[in-house]
């Protein structure tokens, strides 16, 4: 097919959905002119044997043959060049749909009914007939179906080939979605960003080249199918330009839960006449207890036993996963690392790093192990790089893939790159076969300001990678240097910038300290002191009573609570409340006098209540200690310090993802560490802070943002004195011309 020609009928099907306009609104064409295509061209593919097909079906049931068995016999006929199953066996065509006006609606529906299985449920995900009801409705249903027959546009066969209808099919999911917008964000990815990714996932596979190799690719959250029909395309071509390796056999595997999505996914792989049987719809995640529905929809893993050896992904940014909740934390605290989520959960509002945690789970098995082993690209927003605590879910999750060695690289993309966001973007790159130069480090590039404005904005989307802008990112990755330079764009002018950064993977961990001090208290029963007593709970509820059965009893037990209140507090006004007491075992010997002489005694509750009521913290006083005579720890003071990890120590860390098993070993390695650091940094200015190393953690996080910063200056005092010196004189002018 002409470029000419595939662009005339790009720009005739966008003329014809113009005429939608009232009904629809323009981000809501999709709905119509995306069923309408796969239909037409259906309709076109199977006309040449639509009378056999009818004349085979009544001789086979009246053989009493029915079910797939017919099926596949329907299909051969229908159409004898196609592997995939697909024939009708209504009696309608498009054209005598226009013969019968008045009842083309439920003629439609009668002949979409008509089509086998597979392309029948398609129509069903599109939910076609509410619109063909809303067409009918509006007298525009026979005005569109006439012009899909018109001559000026032509989608048989015979005039475009599979695959060149299945690339059509994706610019007009393209076009449409950057009409819909932040509607179709969501299962819509820019052809750039994923060209980008799929250039990067195959950047240094050999084995790709080899001919007749079979490769299997894999997206959870294929969306409308992109970055599985790219990667197919990068790989074997696209019919007019040649791929990597044309020979080589590649078989496309899916899951999504939006049912438009998975019907534009799957009419995209029908029409090129490629399988749909490994596209599940459903949610990957899982959900428990799911409700059964007639509609094919798989509530968890579609692929449970399948690996992968390249993997493509556009999670959800920053959407909460509460409707798998249940089904993943069963399976975190019921399988660990024999199912998907071993190193741990993110925080609700954020799953993207379950996705990634779900595709590591899908790789085969490293070389070393025997196997071909996986490469991944997924894009997330900049949550994941850097969200969470040390010991945290989402630090874990960067810990264990960081530690095991299969974080490759993160490539940061321009901001306003998205169709329904504009923030700052990132691919990761993940995988379980680095080269041997590659191993142990971890390559940052920073692609923030290779990107051009656009002419047009669609929605958030502002701007685009060109594919020169592409091609240096995949340089970049590919020669792996070290503070690699590249021209960069800076206050609208090119100028070389640092763009590559290589780590070891040590660099991103770091140990969480906490730095205690003592508790240092005074103590006085002054009234002011003993009138606060009245705000401590264990005081308080002395006069209250859980006994609800008796009236009698209820009352007698909270006067009783009113009497021991008072004789405590009488004890405490007896004490002398001008001394200031600066040693807490001091003036608890006092206090046991008081209370004694009161003839009262109190439990630990109400002694600590007491304590905290006639102490204030004061630096002068002496440390408060515990039995054994170790300083007590002031909360208020309590600090926490982040220490880098020792240089040489191995990873992976002999922690577990609990935070507690091997805890002890961890700190045989890093005590000492730790404790340098403290007399370096903290002891000079809090001589007497410790470490409490029982709450040390570990966390890990990419700031990628910070390696990248470029420090600017600010200008000199006197340039901006004098610009505002000259915005003086101009004001004042203007001021002189008014007056």
């Amino acid at each position: 097919m002409q470029a000419t020609n595939h662009n005339q009928i790009v720009s005739f099907v966008w003329n014809v959905a113009n005429k939608l306009r009232g009904p629809y609104r323009p981000p809501q064409y999709r709905r119509v002119m995306l069923p309408l295509i796969v239909l037409r061209r259906f309709d076109l593919v199977l006309a040449k044997n639509k009378q056999k097909v009818l004349d085979e079906k009544k001789r086979l049931e009246d053989k009493g043959i029915k079910g797939p068995a017919l099926e596949k016999a329907l299909s051969r006929i229908a159409a004898a060049d196609r592997k995939q199953e697909l024939f009708n066996t209504s009696g309608f065509t498009f054209e005598k749909l226009l013969g019968d006006a008045p009842n083309i609606a439920g003629n439609l529906i009668a002949y979409i009914q008509g089509f086998s299985p597979r392309a029948r449920d398609i129509f069903d995900k599109f939910e076609f007939e509410t619109e063909i009801a809303k067409l009918d409705e509006a007298n525009r249903l026979f005005l569109i179906i006439k012009e899909f027959c018109s001559d000026e546009i032509n989608l048989s066969p015979t005039a475009i080939n599979n695959l060149q209808m299945g690339y059509l099919f994706e610019e007009l999911v393209r076009k449409f979605n950057e009409q819909a917008n932040e509607e179709a964000g969501d299962h819509f990815t820019p052809r750039e960003v994923i060209r980008l990714m799929v250039q990067l996932l195959f950047t240094g596979e050999k084995g790709i080249y080899e001919k007749g190799i079979y490769r299997s690719v894999y997206d959870p959250t294929a969306g409308t199918g992109g970055m599985l029909s790219e990667s197919e395309k990068f790989i074997c071509g696209d019919g007019q330009t040649s791929g990597l390796n044309p020979d080589a056999h590649i078989e496309l595997f899916g899951q999504e839960y939006n049912p438009e999505a998975y019907a534009i996914c799957c009419s995209d792989l029908l029409i090129k006449d490629e399988p749909i049987g490994n596209l599940i719809y459903g949610d990957t995640l899982g959900i428990k207890d799911a409700k059964n529905k007639t509609n094919g929809f798989v509530p968890n893993d579609g692929h449970p036993d399948k690996k992968f050896h390249y993997m493509l992904a556009n999670p959800p940014f920053g959407v909460e996963w509460k409707p798998e909740e249940d089904f993943v934390r069963e399976e975190y605290n019921e399988q660990g690392f024999s199912g998907r989520f071993g190193a741990g959960l993110p925080r609700i509002n954020d799953g993207s790093l379950l996705f990634l945690q779900h595709m590591i789970s899908k790789m085969h098995n490293p070389p070393d192990m025997g196997g071909d082993g996986s490469k991944i690209a997924i894009v997330f927003n900049g949550s994941p790089l850097f969200t969470g605590d040390a010991g945290s879910g989402e630090s874990n999750i960067r810990r264990w893939i960081i530690e095991n060695d299969r974080l490759d690289a993160v490539i940061a993309l321009p901001n306003q790159m998205f169709y329904n966001t504009g923030i700052y973007t990132y691919v990761w790159i993940v995988t379980n076969k680095k080269p041997e130069h590659r191993q142990g480090k971890v390559q940052l590039i920073d692609g923030t300001r290779h990107a051009r404005k656009m002419d047009k904005s669609l929605g958030n989307k502002r701007n685009e990678m060109s594919n020169d802008h592409i091609a240096e990112m995949v340089r970049l990755y590919a020669e792996y240097t070290h503070d690699a330079t590249s021209d960069a764009v800076v206050d609208n002018k090119a100028e070389p910038r640092i763009c590559s950064k290589l780590f070891d993977n040590r660099q991103f961990g770091f140990l969480k300290i906490t730095v205690e001090r003592p508790l240092r208290l005074n103590f006085q029963a002054s009234p002011e002191r003993i009138e606060t007593l009245d705000e401590q709970k264990a005081f308080l509820n002395l006069a209250t009573s859980k006994k609800r059965k008796s009236e009698a009893a209820y009352k007698a037990e909270i006067a009783e609570g009113e009497k021991t209140q008072a004789t405590i507090k009488d004890a405490l006004q007896n004490m002398d409340g001008s001394v200031l007491y600066r040693h807490r075992d001091t003036f608890e010997t006092v206090l046991n006098t008081a209370l004694k002489k009161a003839g009262t005694k109190i439990g630990a509750p109400i002694r600590k209540a007491i304590l905290t009521a006639l102490s204030e913290r004061d630096p002068q006083a002496d440390i408060c200690r515990d039995a054994k005579g170790n300083p007590e720890p002031d909360a208020d003071l309590r600090d926490t310090e982040i220490v880098a990890l020792p240089d040489d120590i191995a990873l992976p860390l002999p922690l577990g993802y609990d935070n507690e098993t091997g805890h002890d070993t961890l700190l045989v390695l890093v005590k000492d560490h730790c404790e340098d650091y403290l007399k370096a940094e903290v002891l000079p200015h809090v001589p007497d802070a410790w470490i409490d190393h029982s709450k040390t953690k570990v966390g890990y996080e990419i700031p990628l943002n910070r390696y990248f910063y470029v420090y600017q200056p600010p200008r000199p005092l006197d340039v901006i004195a004098g610009e505002i010196s000259q915005l003086e004189k101009e004001i004042m002018t203007m001021l002189s011309e008014v007056v």
